[in-house]
């Protein structure tokens, strides 16, 4: 049984991994003797990722890489074959959110900034098509292609304020199950899925969930307050659903979201 769950030698292409959930997410595919490749933009992280797994021994490397630039997703994707020869696994987790997509308090929903909406659609939505368009022909190559896309609870419920993020988000929902579909219909072995965290605290939310001594603010404590195991996500607990989607473990699951919420989507608040 343990053998299905095992990543060794596998080559598994992470986007966004300068981030906190993805970056940490690599970090443990690494660990888990995947060969992987950490994408991002911030040449800083990048090189902090590539210390990790020089320091550690693991067989990983960094390229920058903006993945709403095809010219540059193309570039990452060479670079890992001629590196591995393959790419068995890709991970989306390059998204996020602005400031001017997110509902001040004392804002309403005409106090929207166009344009900031249109760049959270275009870079969580965008920025998982077209790594997925890109690597999409290696993916199918492989014996044990899959695609895990990061999705989020605000895909799923009205969640306030968090409007570009919640819009993106759903169309990575839809997107994950249309591809699911479209990969299995024509015959090929590529399975895509999604996770949706639950509420974990990063930089791009710190200031909604955090007061600067660190105790949550009023979001903070009616997100907990709707989460049966009361508290936020660590980075650690996507760890299990993620490696279980890269593995043979998930070999007939396509087109699911799975949830990593500590419950939050499954309790009316109640």
């Amino acid at each position: 049984m343990r053998d299905i769950f095992d990543i060794k030698d596998r080559v598994i292409a992470v986007t966004g991994a300068t981030g906190v959930l993805a970056g940490a997410g690599a970090r443990y595919l690494a660990r888990c003797g995947a060969k992987v490749a950490f994408i991002g933009r911030s040449v800083e992280k990048l090189g902090a990722a590539q210390k990790f797994c020089d320091d550690n021994s693991l067989d990983g490397i960094a390229v920058q890489c903006d993945v709403l630039d095809a010219d540059a997703v193309v570039l990452a994707k060479n670079k890992i074959l001629e590196k591995w020869g393959r790419i068995d696994v890709l991970v989306n987790g390059a998204g996020g959110n602005r400031k001017g997509a997110v509902i001040a308090p004392n804002q309403t929903l005409y106090d929207l900034d166009i344009p900031a909406w249109e760049d959270v659609l275009r870079l969580n939505l965008e920025g998982t098509l077209l790594p997925i368009k890109i690597f999409g022909g290696e993916l199918e190559k492989s014996e044990s292609g899959a695609i895990v896309n990061f999705s989020s609870m605000t895909s799923q419920q009205a969640v306030s304020r968090v409007l570009g993020y919640s819009n993106a988000k759903a169309g990575v929902d839809n997107l994950t199950r249309w591809l699911a579909v479209e990969f299995a219909k024509r015959g090929t072995r590529v399975r895509v899925n999604a996770l949706a965290p639950g509420f974990f605290v990063s930089e791009q939310n710190r200031e909604l969930l955090l007061n600067p001594d660190s105790t949550p603010t009023q979001r903070g404590r009616d997100i907990i307050a709707k989460t049966p195991m009361g508290r936020f996500g660590e980075a650690d607990d996507i760890f299990g659903a993620l490696r279980f989607l890269c593995s043979d473990a998930s070999k007939f699951i396509t087109g699911t979201v799975v949830a990593v919420d500590g419950g939050f989507s499954c309790f009316s608040g109640v």
